[in-house]
């Protein structure tokens, strides 16, 4: 997404329900000067890229976000992870960028996605589990 896009979408997101162009441009409007046009021809780039939906509304469209913008970052960073001819050095690379608040968040989503069942197994590679290794034998 461009800049531009990406403020109005922004907006569709934070409304959450359907928009329609005056709106976004009375919105924007108060940030920078924009045309109707402009605003109504990137809420239909946006539209072809399958970013909202539309319904007619007389002679208007009212729009509305197909997905969330977690989704959308979450695609971004699996479009971006995904082009990376290291993937483990591009997540290492990224976790050493991320803030504390953001580690405890990665932590907090790996247990949702893992479940609750894993919280309780043992972890891989501990002594319970390969009782000769060496944690154990020597009492570690």
């Amino acid at each position: 997404m461009g800049e531009l896009e990406d403020a109005v979408m922004t907006r569709v997101w934070k409304w959450n329900r359907p928009v329609t162009v005056r709106e976004v441009l009375e919105d924007l409007q108060k940030e920078r000067s924009i045309a109707y046009t402009t605003v109504m021809t990137v809420l239909d780039n946006l539209h072809q890229k399958g970013w909202v939906r539309r319904e007619a509304e007389g002679r208007a469209y009212r729009y509305e976000a197909v997905s969330t913008r977690a989704a959308y970052a979450a695609a971004l960073m699996n479009e971006a992870w995904s082009q990376s001819d290291n993937p483990a050095a591009a997540l290492v690379a990224f976790f050493g960028m991320m803030s504390d608040e953001q580690r405890h968040a990665l932590s907090d989503a790996v247990r949702i996605v893992q479940g609750p069942e894993t919280s309780e197994r043992p972890e891989a590679g501990s002594a319970r589990e390969n009782p000769g290794s060496p944690t154990e034998a020597d009492g570690r």
